[in-house]
Parts: structure tokens; C-alpha cells; sequence
């Protein structure tokens, strides 16, 4: 890969797989993540009875649900839900083209982080395509209101991300993290942060069918006056750097690496999937372009999110 700047698009060099469960089926699932074709995009493939399977892009105009979590739909009945995860770890590592095999209609929870689809695809690798990498270029501001909730795209020169969240309990209150994003600030900090949720809420979730397979495994537990997992917290601001790496997966369904900021406070995946909503609503307010092959590096201007090579093997 000597001289590779990152202008070609990326799949896994192999295939891997994984099982867990769900984190609101509480269902066993049984997930492959496989290598794909130029220009494919990241996609599932929902194995059932028919013998081809089901396939959903990831793409924003199939999500059909945003409650707890990310729900992907083809319109017939099929789904599959909680995909933020491992589309976060797929998209913060680079990977451009994947297909996500899985034998459920919810991606397994694992330990509630997207740290597990790092490991999965560390031991797969990265191969180079032929194909020239795109980008989601932003070309005007985007900015979303949905009940106190704000969500803001920009012009910039990269991708960043800037989150913030604002809860009434002492533990988690007022926070905030901003980062250029790249696969390596992607596993230094934010790949590891785990879901969270409030004990007090979880019958209703019950009662609503959620949350059934929710546990100190995979969940971070927030109290009245303490975080109830023994292990506590795995950064002092995680409920942030969750938000963060949800924001990155739901981004995902934009379908291409984004040339773009993204600013959001107190929001969620309802904000991050209205905000994909409006800037698509908006022919002007965006572009695709593709990164210069490596030949042409010379005469061509490449901003840092376009010019950095990142591969799984790069642990910084």
C-alpha cells in the first residue's frame, strides 16, 4: 500500500463474523461482515427463508424507525435494527463497501460500544479498490429544531463533529466533544464509549418491548446517585462520546464519507435522521466528488479528510 492516499474506495479483505444478541429482541443473532464490489456502499443482507435473503441499503430513505435506536426497513415487512453500531465502526475505519450478512432483525448489542466491530474488522483488513472514493461535499449550512433537539450541518474542510448533551442528573449534566474525525480519533475516542440508560426507565421499556436483552454486559446504567456497572465508566464524559459515535453511524446513511461539520445538541437518532431528511430535501445544499487518483495528487488541491490514509492496521 506504499503511496496510497486514501482516493480509492476500501472493502474488508475477508470475511468475519460475530454473535450476540439483541439489545431490545434480547434475540440471538449471528452477523458476517463480508467483502463488496466497487461503489456497493455498505449494506445488509437479512437471511430468511428464500434463499437469496433480503437485502436493505444503508441508506437514509429506508429508515423506518428512530426510537432507542436506528431501524432500517424495505417497505415488505423486512428489517433490521440497532444498525448505528456497526456502521460507525464500518465508516470510522474507512471502509467504503461491505455487505452485513445477519441471520436477525436486530444487530447484536455486543458490550453496547462499537469496539467489537473495530476488533472484527482489524482481523478481516482493508483491501484498495479500483474505484475512486466519493464524498458528501456540504456546500451550505443545514440546521434542523425538533423539540429542543438542534442538528447543523456546515461547510468544512474534513469532517468534524461537535456534540453536545445536556441531562437534569448530577452524573451525567452538561457535556461536550469536539473532533476532526478520522480512524484513528474514531478508536482513541469514541469507539469505546457503550450505550446508556436510566434504571428508572426501565420497566416501561419492558413493557414496550424494549430493552429485553439489556444488561450491566452491554449497557451503561445510570442511577439516582451512582453508575450502577461495577467496572464504571470507560471515559468520565461516555454518554457523550456515545452520542458522538451514534451520530457517526446514523451519518452513515448518507451513503458516502461526509466533507462536511456536524454540530448537534440534545439530540438523538430522530435528529441525526431529520437532519439527513432536510439536506437531501435540498438539492443545492450538497455535493458528490470523488477523491483524485493518486497520479494526480500534484495538480490537484486535497483537503486533510481527502488526503489521509487510514487503514484498520493504523492503531494511533
Amino acid at each position: 500500500m506504499k503511496g496510497f492516499i486514501g482516493a480509492r474506495q476500501t472493502t474488508l479483505a475477508n470475511e468475519v463474523s460475530l454473535t450476540g444478541i439483541g439489545v431490545h429482541s434480547g434475540a440471538p443473532v449471528s452477523m458476517t461482515l463480508c467483502p463488496a464490489d466497487n461503489d456497493t456502499g455498505l449494506r445488509f443482507l437479512i437471511s430468511n427463508d428464500d434463499a437469496d435473503g433480503i437485502e436493505i441499503a444503508a441508506d437514509q430513505q429506508w429508515v423506518t424507525g428512530v426510537t432507542l435506536c436506528t431501524v432500517l426497513g424495505d417497505g415488505n415487512g423486512a428489517s433490521v435494527a440497532t444498525v448505528e453500531h456497526v456502521l460507525a465502526a464500518l465508516r470510522g475505519l474507512g471502509v467504503d463497501n461491505a455487505l452485513i450478512e445477519i441471520d436477525s432483525g436486530e444487530v447484536p448489542i455486543m458490550d453496547g460500544s462499537a469496539a467489537p466491530f473495530v476488533e472484527a474488522i482489524d482481523e478481516a483488513g482493508l483491501m484498495e479498490l479500483e474505484a475512486p472514493r466519493r464524498f458528501l461535499k456540504i456546500l451550505k449550512p443545514i440546521c434542523v429544531e425538533d423539540n429542543g433537539a438542534v442538528g447543523e450541518l456546515t461547510p468544512y474542510n474534513g469532517f468534524k463533529l461537535d456534540v453536545e448533551i445536556d441531562f437534569e442528573t448530577p452524573l451525567i449534566g452538561n457535556q461536550q466533544l469536539s473532533l476532526d474525525l478520522n480512524p484513528g480519533a474514531f478508536r482513541r475516542d469514541i469507539a469505546r464509549a457503550r450505550t446508556f440508560g436510566f434504571m428508572k426507565d426501565v420497566e416501561s421499556l419492558w413493557a414496550a418491548g424494549l430493552a429485553l436483552g439489556a444488561s450491566l454486559d452491554n449497557t451503561v446504567a445510570i442511577g439516582d446517585d451512582r453508575v450502577i456497572n461495577r467496572e464504571g465508566l470507560r471515559y468520565d464524559d461516555e454518554c457523550v462520546r456515545h452520542k458522538a459515535l451514534d451520530a457517526v453511524g446514523d451519518l452513515a446513511l448518507a451513503g458516502a464519507r461526509f466533507s462536511g461539520a456536524y454540530r448537534t445538541r440534545r439530540g438523538g437518532h430522530r435528529l441525526n435522521a431529520l437532519v439527513l431528511k432536510a439536506l437531501f430535501a435540498d438539492p443545492e445544499a450538497s455535493t458528490m466528488v470523488e477523491a483524485p487518483r493518486y497520479r494526480d495528487v500534484r495538480h490537484a488541491e486535497l483537503t486533510p479528510g481527502l488526503a489521509a490514509a487510514h487503514f484498520a492496521a493504523d492503531r494511533s
